[in-house]
């Protein structure tokens, strides 16, 4: 049995269950409680603030956490990540009153900035030798210039709409971050073959994201040409028809450029296009 420490609300848990679900791990939803375990795997899941998770992977309380980045780097425990999960993303800026004009970092030395991540912000700080004071708040970060109680903030930014809504613009991007699965450096020869099977489920889930698996009927001899604009996982898988002069073309293609492609595609003479989701992919 193995113990991953997930995030109690919000959206990085539910990104998680989401995730775990793909896995086929089942988990009882119908009553929250700090601790449950899989039905169908060797796995128990303990929910608990996101600040929490890295200590408790740290301590042994939890092998495994899956946590934000940010969150994992703030606190500097004794934990390794072991794989980016790619969801949950977002950034941790400095951002400024918009009146203000900003030549660059410099402007911050003398100034005072509110944050719930002094580490991360210290470490920028020194690397940048700007000598600022350091201001640690938590929760509604972005008031702070507003009330006076700062001259700039460093927080997380996703879309942006926040910060523009409190009158501030970002000035310094100091690190990106997104949602980690982090473990204790020393898992049992057990736990980690489990953790194996984890990884494997969850990267099988992660392959056929924006992925559509596509099937089409081509003119025989325009295969050359079409299997040309295919940039699928490898070569396609081709099948002759009944109708003489006619093959079935199978293949996989990404979100980002399957519009441009099946143009591309109808344009060489590709008919009756079928387009399926996948749920996983093995790759």
């Amino acid at each position: 049995m193995i113990r991953i420490a997930v995030q109690s609300k919000g959206r990085l848990y539910e990104d998680t269950m989401a995730l775990l679900a793909e896995a086929d791990i089942k988990l009882s939803t119908s009553k929250r409680t700090l601790l449950t375990q899989a039905s169908n795997f060797p796995v128990e899941i303990l929910f608990l603030r996101d600040d929490d998770i890295p200590q408790s992977v740290a301590g042994g309380v939890a092998d495994l956490g899956i946590v934000g980045e940010n969150e994992f780097v703030e606190r500097k425990e004794n934990a390794e990540i072991l794989y980016r999960l790619g969801f949950s993303k977002c950034r941790l800026s400095i951002a400024v009153p918009k009146e203000h004009e900003y030549p660059g970092v410099q402007w911050l030395n003398g100034k005072k900035i509110a944050t719930s991540y002094p580490g991360i912000l210290q470490d920028f700080l020194d690397r940048q030798q700007v000598q600022a004071e350091i201001h640690v708040i938590t929760g509604s970060v972005e008031i702070a210039p507003g009330i006076g109680l700062a001259d700039a903030i460093f927080d997380i930014v996703s879309s942006g709409s926040t910060l523009v809504s409190n009158n501030l613009k970002e000035v310094e991007t100091v690190m990106q971050s997104e949602a980690v699965l982090i473990g204790t450096p020393n898992l049992s020869a057990e736990k980690r073959a489990i953790l194996d099977e984890l990884i494997f489920r969850i990267e099988a889930v992660k392959a056929a994201e924006d992925k559509k698996y596509v099937l089409m009927n081509v003119p025989t001899d325009r295969l050359k040409e079409i299997t040309e604009v295919l940039p699928g996982i490898k070569s396609p898988t081709i099948m002759p028809l009944a109708t003489e002069g006619w093959s079935s073309v199978h293949t996989v293609l990404d979100q980002k450029c399957f519009w441009e492609i099946i143009g591309k595609l109808k344009a060489l003479g590709a008919q009756g296009i079928l387009v399926l989701p996948i749920e996983k992919m093995i790759l």
